[in-house]
């Protein structure tokens, strides 16, 4: 048992919920302060997968041109709203140089490492019976393919990752079919990564939140952060709306709102918010199989009491703003690749969305910032935050306890170059 410390993680997300929880089981003394009420957002809307077989990061070749080619166009799967900000001019700059064959390779090993160190973290959590009942889907992940460019594109993703260990499986058309008996695909084929998982990211995070509370750790909720006060090379205070909090330790794991924060301790850390949205169908669908329909960018989850329908990458600020447009686009989409499936009004009225960070080149932001020796930075997960949530904690932890990490974080490094 490393010596006890008093934390304070800024942030409720699956991430901030994560850290909180090892730094409780190594003996720390925890407070977690978000400005929400803890019970919507990004933790909440995902498609709920842990993917070790998403290998290649966000930031990979034709993706800046893509944005372009999407930009006039809202209800796009990757939508980029045209405006005048000096913080989003910067970051599509260094996403644009992150954007490389060579910058995505030297990537791969890194993201398939800390996918498989969540995986297993997220397995050991579901054994301790902690968090009670949740279900992690051991099936693997299907990418429906309707065209020969989409198949051949993720065959080249398929043959990396096999060097890097990981497996997979070419369905035919008829295969396809065999694994979803109850329903009519109109895709020609699949590929199946047996690597990857699924869970219900409501149910866990609801789960997660009632252990904390009644294991010591302060949830403040409702609570927003409006400063961070610092001598010399520490953080002493943590301001909020409400009160003043100090502590050894402050992690800063607030998703899409950590840069304005990270500017108050001299730190630019370049990050976006990518808007994703979620319908949930509470209703049978019939589907069994996790999904990801490549041509259109969904994903698709039967979750513990509804089946989940999710995607886009929406880069227009911080917020919450539903564009109905997108949200019919998912549906259409859905319906085109499950002949006879009709998404209910009511459910499509009832969407949802939540905020990703995104870092430039992908990778999450994970370490202490240089000239603060008792600040940790936790975020910039983009599509992986779930995924990712799990490994995160575990490492920022392993940073606070002067613990051997788990795996090497210098391409996590916050203060990285672009």
């Amino acid at each position: 048992m490393s010596k006890s410390k008093t934390v304070i993680v800024i942030g409720g997300g699956i991430v901030g919920l994560s850290t909180a929880y090892f730094l409780h089981k190594e003996g720390h003394q925890v407070t977690v302060l978000d400005k929400s009420d803890i019970s919507a957002g990004a933790s909440f809307v995902n498609a709920g997968y842990l993917t070790p077989s998403h290998i290649v990061s966000l930031a990979s070749p034709g993706m800046i041109t893509q944005g372009i080619k999407y930009m006039f166009n809202s209800s796009s799967p990757f939508y980029m709203k045209p405006r005048w900000d000096i913080d989003f001019m910067k970051w599509a700059w260094y996403f644009k140089k992150s954007s490389t064959k060579a910058k995505v390779e030297k990537a791969m090993p890194v993201i398939r490492d800390i996918n498989l160190l969540s995986r297993e973290l997220f397995e050991g959590i579901q054994a301790s019976g902690d968090l009670g009942h949740f279900e992690i889907g051991n099936q693997g992940l299907l990418m429906m393919f309707q065209t020969d460019k989409a198949r051949d594109h993720e065959m080249e993703v398929v043959e990396k990752a096999k060097d890097l260990g990981l497996n997979s499986r070419l369905l035919t058309k008829q295969e396809l079919q065999d694994l979803e008996p109850n329903l009519t695909i109109n895709a020609n084929g699949g590929i199946l990564w047996e690597c990857d998982r699924h869970t219900t990211p409501p149910l866990i995070m609801r789960n997660m939140l009632e252990y904390l509370e009644t294991s010591g750790v302060e949830i403040h909720k409702n609570e927003s952060v409006t400063d961070l006060s610092v001598s010399g090379n520490r953080v002493t205070d943590v301001r909020s709306e409400k009160a003043t909090y100090s502590a050894d330790e402050v992690v800063l794991a607030s998703g899409s709102w950590t840069s304005d924060l990270s500017k108050k301790i001299r730190l630019q850390l370049p990050l976006q918010a990518g808007k994703g949205y979620r319908i949930n169908m509470e209703e049978p669908t019939g589907i069994t199989f996790p999904a990801i329909l490549m041509e259109k960018k969904i994903a698709v989850t039967p979750m513990e009491g509804f089946t989940r329908f999710a995607g886009t990458m929406e880069f227009s600020g911080i917020n919450h703003t539903i564009r109905m447009e997108r949200v019919e686009a998912i549906a259409r989409g859905v319906e085109s690749y499950y002949e006879g499936l009709s998404i209910p009004e009511k459910a499509k009225s009832e969407a949802k969305c939540g905020l990703r960070p995104v870092s430039p080149d992908g990778l999450p932001y994970i370490g202490r910032v240089k000239h603060m020796n008792n600040l940790t930075i936790a975020t910039g997960h983009a599509m992986m935050g779930w995924s990712l949530g799990p490994a995160t904690g575990k490492l920022v932890t392993e940073i606070i306890s002067g613990q051997e990490l788990s795996m090497g974080i210098a391409p996590f490094d916050p203060q990285r170059k672009f």
